[in-house]
């Protein structure tokens, strides 16, 4: 492997903000095998990490060498790409902010509908351009690690059937969710012809203008009124800017409405001059632009329209007003249809196509009451034409950028994008924790130092340490860096009790010298395998070793003198809890020597629920009410009954394979359990279900073949 290193100066490592809270930036480390990666060697002030109080956790002390996780995926997009907001408008995004309300989607019980959500996260990265070509016309710029919702589930841009990268990616095939933006093309600007057809639309609509003369027996006095009341102050404001630009001034006043009626606020002048200039401006022209019939759209939208359960209507009783709608329709080859009268002789013209063709008329016709757009709780379907048509490499690399929201997703171009779930082990280095998580790995290079120092001070007790909590001391890094021998060393050295989990092949490198310490200290090893079926272990932690390379590693510990934890986590309701699976799994630990299993049901925290609905929709789509039913709004953990219908299915299997055995629940902080030097952790196989940083009980994705997927 070829390393090359980096010396950093002090003017350097501002480009890094936080590292000094690590006690100084030595180097930053690139390599072809890590692509993409920077491993920042830090010179760490602790090693020794104690667990809160209020915790869970069952045990007090942990080291971690490493900070940050090297096989998540990165998910990115030109700035410039249209992002659907909160209000129904799109924005590029490189506008948007962290805060900021925009799209999402969540999986309801028989559909897909559009939520609210929040940008909580948001960086640039520099990735190799890819453009999606889609048959309505809309195009995406995109990384080829960017993943789209296609009819076929999540799909990234790029990919293989087999080998290296194989992974779910978009082919022709595949149609694309939502409603694109590629019709959306060619519409006209906001230019003066715009401003005077949308005043127009919005005066004719549902403003006033009043003449009246009469004789008062002195004199003939003559009357001007002119009055415009809404409810909605955008398209008040807006009329209000339109009729200060052509000199018609108004006074703004609260309109009389009946009890019980939404308050209304007025527009008005009395001033016969700035009426008849009014009234000159919004006479119909004789040659209507399509810039100014898109403006009158707009108007008369936000006079007369309404956009409710996904169907919009402009509604009128004159037949002058009802004809330009039409015109505007056709010009704009909107699918249009006049409803029948009214007996209060107004008629409706509804739009037809779908969201598609509502989210085009929002965007030629330009309304500006908010809440006309909306489109929250409505069903995410897809009436224009999405197939994709061409997937084009554009040879280069261009600045990117990627966002993380509350629902793990957004709409991009609109079209369904995925996001990058933030991981906040990064946030007290005030490294990003979306693609710094994945690509800016901190090693502490002295913690074996640090460690000996704090572990020889009188203050310390010798109380139990857990490795494996945070990050897996055996990823890949390891190999390079070999902080584990000396971390094992120190431990030793001052006769501290210590535990170590993992699902890293990369242990049996440190047998000889575990099995030294082991006649010193009591030293406990646990290896995490879940998914014992390789199709089912390749689709929900792709790239991480194999079940049969795990219990070739709890062989060969057996052998070296441990009696191996095992811990048979998470167990996946429908999925791995049948009798069958669960006999087998055991069977084949038992076969492997190890002594003793922990057992537990799926914990799905935030972020982690939202990848494995994900994950489950895609895969298992059959599935997904279930565990909406295990796992309803927050909820972490399956419900009790569950967990006791599981334990009572598993105790007789572990008697049956003479395995010691016990369920995570059975053992809560604070009692000692059989065989760890530590109290056992409550973890996941596919990730810490607990603990001090980790973040996800299950999160598929790919990882490089050989690192355990922790986060």
């Amino acid at each position: 492997m070829r390393w090359q290193g980096q010396q950093l100066g002090v003017d350097d490592t501002a480009a890094l903000p936080g590292m000094e809270r690590m006690d100084g930036l030595v180097r930053s480390v690139t390599t072809p095998e890590f692509a993409g990666m920077t491993f920042h060697e830090v010179l760490c002030k602790s090693a020794l990490n104690r667990v809160p109080g209020v915790s869970a956790m069952p045990f007090d002390w942990t080291v971690n060498p490493y900070r940050g996780c090297t096989h998540a995926c990165a998910y990115c997009l030109s700035p410039e790409t249209l992002i659907l907001r909160a209000d129904g408008r799109h924005v590029p995004l490189s506008e948007l902010r962290v805060g900021d309300e925009i799209i999402g989607t969540e999986q309801g019980p028989t559909y897909r509908h559009y939520v609210r959500t929040t940008v909580l996260a948001k960086w640039s990265t520099r990735k190799r351009a890819h453009r999606v070509t889609l048959a309505d016309g809309t195009e995406i710029v995109a990384s080829g690690d960017h993943r789209f919702l296609s009819n076929r589930g999540w799909k990234h841009v790029t990919g293989a059937m087999s080998g290296r990268d194989q992974r779910p990616h978009l082919t022709a095939m595949n149609r694309l969710q939502a409603f694109g933006t590629g019709a959306r093309a060619g519409a006209p600007t906001e230019g003066a012809d715009w401003r005077r057809g949308y005043l127009t639309g919005m005066v004719r609509g549902d403003g006033m203008l009043f003449h009246k003369s009469y004789d008062d027996g002195r004199r003939v006095r003559h009357i001007h009124r002119f009055r415009l009341a809404l409810v909605d102050r955008e398209a008040l404001e807006l009329t209000r800017v339109l009729l200060d630009e052509i000199e018609v001034p108004t006074l703004v006043r609260p309109f009389v409405v009946p009890h019980g009626r939404r308050p209304m606020t007025a527009l008005h002048t009395a001033r016969r001059e700035a009426i008849a200039r009014l009234e000159n401006f919004i006479a119909i022209p004789q040659d209507r632009s399509t810039e100014w019939l898109a403006g009158f759209l707009g108007g008369i939208f936000d006079a007369e329209g309404s956009h409710s359960r996904g169907i919009l209507r402009i509604s009128n009783a004159d037949a002058e007003v009802l004809d330009l709608i039409d015109e505007g329709m056709r010009a704009f080859d909107f699918d249009a249809v006049r409803e029948p009268l009214r007996p209060n002789g107004v008629t409706s013209i509804r739009l037809r196509g779908g969201h598609a063709a509502r989210d085009r008329f929002f965007g030629i016709a330009r309304p500006a009451i908010t809440r006309k757009l909306d489109l929250i709780g409505g069903a995410v379907k897809t009436s224009s034409n999405l197939r994709i048509t061409s997937i084009d490499d554009l040879g280069h690399e261009i600045d990117m950028i990627d966002i993380t929201t509350g629902t793990g997703d957004f709409i991009a171009n609109g079209v369904v994008s995925h996001n990058c779930f933030a991981r906040k082990t990064h946030e007290y280095l005030d490294l990003d924790y979306g693609s710094d998580f994945d690509s800016q790995i901190v090693v502490k290079v002295n913690v074996a130092d640090v460690l000996r120092t704090e572990l020889r001070r009188g203050s310390w007790t010798r109380e139990p340490v857990m490795l494996g909590t945070n990050t897996d001391p055996y990823q890949r890094a390891e190999g390079r860096y070999r902080l584990m021998p000396e971390i094992i060393g120190a431990l030793t050295e001052n006769r501290t009790p210590f535990s170590i989990l993992t699902k890293g092949t990369l242990l049996r490198r440190d047998l000889p010298l575990l099995s030294d310490a082991a006649r010193q200290v009591k030293v406990s090893l646990a290896m995490s395998i879940a998914v014992f079926d390789d199709h089912l272990q390749g689709s929900i932690e792709p790239g991480t070793p194999s079940a049969e390379a795990r219990l070739e590693t709890v062989r060969a510990a057996t052998a070296a003198g441990f009696r191996v934890t095992v811990f048979l986590m998470p167990i996946l309701p429908h999925l791995t809890d049948s009798i069958d699976v669960l006999d087998d799994a055991l069977a084949r630990i038992r076969a492997a020597g190890a002594a003793r299993v922990v057992y537990g049901a799926l914990h799905l925290r935030p972020g982690a629920k939202q990848w494995f609905l994900q994950w489950l929709e895609r895969e298992h789509p059959h599935l997904v009410s279930s565990y909406r039913g295990l796992y309803p709004g927050v909820s972490v953990s399956a419900p009790k009954a569950y967990r006791t219908w599981l334990g009572k299915r598993m105790r007789p299997l572990l008697r049956m394979h003479r395995l010691d055995g016990w369920d995570e629940d059975d053992h809560p902080r604070g009692r000692p359990q059989p065989g760890l030097a530590a109290r056992t952790p409550t973890t996941s196989s596919l990730g810490p279900v607990r603990g001090t940083g980790g973040s996800a009980s299950v999160r598929p994705r790919v990882a490089p073949a050989s690192e355990p997927t922790l986060f």
